[in-house]
């Protein structure tokens, strides 16, 4: 049986590493898929369970030079610092009196570069002990078959520091000031520099780009609970389902339960993307990480931890920003073959430069600055870092993506199908008239209680309304057997005293209703009623608009997209509602087979089509669609099918996900080409001579930092 487990992972510096361990377990036979992000520092593993366990999947990660711990509900996160640790510190000390002395060089005052012998001590303590960590990364590489950054970095600062020490103890060359020829700065510097980078690369993906700590301290550490009679501040770990917790203004809701006394507003944007406050009283559901805004509540616990919407939300978060965009094979292609690509164009820099120049000192410093200049970082990071920072603002939205390809393919859309009922319209429809056939000796009341008996078994908004309607009026509902439901006609069972009773489609029921009946009947939603095969009657619902339905399909015209309205209703309901919210193309009378076909046709003839909806019947053209939104709270089947749920029941929160996952596709590509362009600009110019070690190595460190920044940008991007 195939399961899927997730690491993080630790001692990666680059996306060679990154594809190193997917390379290490795509090789075995009982791995399925194995993926790296290299910004979330996380891997995804499909695997045969009767084969292997995830304790022996990170043996082999380990076996690879890196260490993997499994993510779990009860794993925390592997422990990293968000602080310059002493090793930096001493590294960062040790360069300071060589960029003095580096100032001095250029200004004129040679008189500032330390002796020789000092040099080679303080050049000495980086290569042979500060520098370790980049020989042990650079060797496990290498063992494993492909070659990462740190390679470059080692093969370059080691070169400099052999030529250096021969310069100073076998040399016996001077310089007119009495100083050998060394270049121990270029060595330190390139250490430094790089060592410095990668902390503030690490810090950045670890707290900038990572929405999931802004989620953690959305939970209390500690709440009021009352125990045996008293109120009591305990941590939030002590907390246990059934107790009562007390939260007033200003406190955040430790878990998902029903409040019990008192009255408040509660924020759940956090969850929802809806800004406005809820209100909540007695008999109110609360969810985890919410902010009481004014007032006092009383709830119970009714859910904690990673069972909570807010812990559901965090795991799909963290799923989906460790995934991995289909656009990122783009960087994977280039980073497997760069690294031996660059040690290449370094070795013929060396060989050409010292065949025109004469002078194998200069050939070697340009080699150095091809080795160091070259930075796959970059490159790894350009997709995973804007997917990160794109999908916490999704969340922050209210829009939960499953995964990175569901964002890449949302920002292509051109085309979307919407349904009608419960996404356009409230989904709450009432009826609002009833017709009864004259042929049959039935009234209200018995069609009222043959329908709701069979519609109680169905989730559809229509059948929930017949079947409160019924309740409302006092009725008692006999019992239904044999339920089974044909999808886009009706439900059928067997009730005692009666026989087969069906409730669906005029069609299905075999009911042809008169032309005589009021204008309702020519825009509402019908269901008919029929036993034993003789149709008794129909209701007519009727259902009300979403406040921001016309706004969202006023969105999707300003930006280029397509609306198409797809609903089972009559076309008659169908073009009305259209023409209320100014969508030209209406289909009714749609089974869900027909809108499977109708999204089919759409991309063959070249669409991106993304379909929204929240019921059953909408499960097939969810899962022919490109991209699909579900609707949180519809059927269970329409929520596994799409690729993002909006919190909020709302087609202008889908608008808001296509136009986030186009400014975060927009974001890849910026990124990918300014690591391209880097590296297509600063290999050559090193080549040529126009950028010394030390310059190569800030440089390197820099373009990391240049792509996080420019992901970062993504939280201030405006969705209009």
């Amino acid at each position: 049986m195939q399961q899927k487990v997730r690491f993080q992972i630790g001692g990666m510096t680059c996306q060679a590493c990154a594809s190193r361990i997917e390379k290490v377990l795509n090789k075995k036979d009982f791995v399925q898929a194995a993926s790296v992000n290299f910004a979330s520092e996380e891997a995804q593993v499909v695997f045969d369970d009767s084969r292997t366990d995830a304790a022996a999947l990170a043996e082999i990660i380990a076996k690879a030079g890196f260490e993997a711990v499994e993510k779990t509900d009860a794993a925390a996160e592997m422990p990293s610092e968000n602080h310059i640790g002493w090793r930096l510190w001493l590294l960062l000390a040790i360069n300071v009196p060589f960029l003095v002395g580096m100032a001095g060089m250029m200004t004129g005052h040679h008189d500032w570069m330390m002796p020789a012998a000092w040099q080679f001590v303080l050049a000495s303590v980086v290569q042979l002990w500060l520098a370790v960590p980049f020989y042990k990364s650079a060797w496990a590489s290498i063992k494993g078959g492909l070659a990462n950054m740190d390679v470059l970095v080692t093969v370059g600062t080691v070169a400099i520091y052999l030529y250096s020490v021969f310069m100073v103890f076998h040399h016996r060359g001077m310089g007119h000031d009495g100083m050998a020829h060394v270049y121990f700065e270029a060595g330190v510097m390139v250490v430094g520099f790089v060592s410095l980078g990668k902390f503030l690369e690490h810090r950045a993906k670890k707290s900038s780009l990572n929405s999931l700590g802004l989620l953690l301290k959305l939970t209390p550490r500690q709440v009021n609970v009352e125990r045996n009679g008293q109120w009591q501040s305990l941590p939030l770990d002590q907390v246990q389902i059934g107790d009562l917790i007390r939260a007033s203004h200003g406190e955040r809701i430790a878990a998902d339960g029903i409040v019990e006394s008192g009255s408040g507003w509660a924020d759940e944007s956090h969850l929802t993307g809806e800004s406005q406050p809820e209100a909540k009283t007695a008999g109110s559901k609360v969810l985890a990480g919410a902010m009481i805004t004014d007032g006092s509540i009383v709830y119970r616990a009714r859910q904690l931890g990673s069972q909570t919407l807010l812990g559901d939300m965090m795991a799909a978060l963290s799923e989906a920003q460790g995934s991995k965009a289909p656009i990122a094979r783009v960087a994977d292609k280039a980073a497997a073959v760069f690294v031996p690509a660059v040690v290449g164009i370094a070795a013929l820099t060396f060989v050409l430069t010292w065949f025109f120049k004469g002078d194998w000192i200069p050939a070697l410093m340009n080699a150095v600055a091809v080795l160091v200049i070259a930075c796959p970082c970059a490159l790894g990071l350009a997709t995973p870092a804007a997917i990160m920072v794109g999908m916490g603002k999704a969340v922050r939205h209210g829009i939960w993506f499953k995964d990175a390809a569901a964002m890449e393919a949302a920002a292509r859309v051109n085309a979307v199908v919407l349904d009608k009922t419960g996404t356009l319209t409230e989904g709450k429809p009432e009826v609002a008239a009833v017709y009864l056939r004259p042929s049959e000796n039935t009234d209200e009341n018995e069609l009222y209680r043959l329908a709701a008996a069979v519609e109680q078994n169905a989730a559809h908004p229509l059948a929930r309304a017949i079947v409160q309607t019924a309740l409302a009026r006092g009725i008692a509902l006999p019992e239904a057997r044999n339920v089974q439901t044909e999808a886009g006609a009706g439900v059928k069972a067997d009730i005692d005293g009666i026989g087969e009773v069906k409730v669906g489609k005029p069609a299905y029921c075999g009911l042809t209703l008169p032309e005589n009946l009021d204008s309702v009947w020519q825009i509402a939603s019908i269901v008919a009623v029929s036993a034993n095969g003789r149709a008794l009657g129909a209701f007519a619902l009727a259902d009300h608009l979403k406040n921001d339905s016309k706004q969202a399909i006023g969105r999707l015209k300003a930006h280029g997209i397509e609306v198409y309205m797809m609903s089972g209703d009559n076309q008659g309901v169908a073009d009305y509602i259209a023409a209320q919210l100014g969508i030209d193309r209406a289909f009714g009378n749609m089974s869900p087979r027909d809108k499977a076909a109708e999204v089919q046709k759409l991309k063959a003839a070249g669409k991106s089509v993304a379909m929204a909806g929240d019921g059953i019947n909408d499960a097939p053209a969810l899962a022919a669609a490109d991209v699909s939104f579900a609707m949180k709270g519809g059927a269970d089947v329409a929520e596994h099918t799409a690729s993002a749920t909006l919190m909020q029941h709302s087609v202008d929160q889908m608008v808001d996900a296509l136009l986030i996952s186009r400014a975060t596709l927009k974001n890849i590509k910026q990124n990918l080409f300014f690591a391209f362009f880097y590296n297509t600009l600063g290999i050559p110019l090193a080549a040529l001579g126009f950028l010394s070690p030390v310059i190569a190595g800030a440089a390197m460190a820099l373009s990391s930092i240049s792509v996080l920044g420019n992901a970062l940008r993504l939280k201030r991007v405006r969705i209009d």
